[in-house]
C-alpha cells in the first residue's frame, strides 16, 4: 500500500490542541445564539418567505440581461410539513 501524505497528520502542539477546543466552544456559542434568535423572528421568517414567492409569480425574476420569468404556481415548492423546515445550519 502507497504511503499517502493526506494520511499522516503533522503533531498538534497541546497550545493549538486548546486553541481549537476553544474556538470550537465559541461557535457552538455564536451558532446557539443565531438560532435562538432566526427562532425567535420565525413568523417575520415565514412573512419574508411568502412575500418572495408572491414576486417571483406575479412579476417575476430576470433570467438573463431583460429576459423575465414569472414562476407558476404550480412550480412553487411547498412548504415541508417537518419540524427543521427552516432550520439554521453551520
Amino acid at each position: 500500500m502507497a504511503k499517502r501524505v493526506q494520511n499522516e497528520k503533522p503533531p498538534r502542539s497541546k497550545e493549538a490542541e486548546k486553541w481549537i477546543e476553544d474556538e470550537c466552544a465559541e461557535q457552538v456559542k455564536r451558532h446557539a445564539s443565531i438560532v435562538k434568535e432566526m427562532e425567535s423572528i420565525q413568523d417575520k421568517r415565514d412573512g419574508w418567505v411568502a412575500e418572495f414567492l408572491r414576486l417571483v409569480q406575479e412579476r417575476g425574476f430576470y433570467v438573463t440581461g431583460d429576459i423575465r420569468v414569472k414562476i407558476p404556481a404550480e412550480d412553487i415548492p411547498k412548504k415541508p410539513k417537518r419540524k427543521d423546515a427552516d432550520r439554521v445550519v453551520w
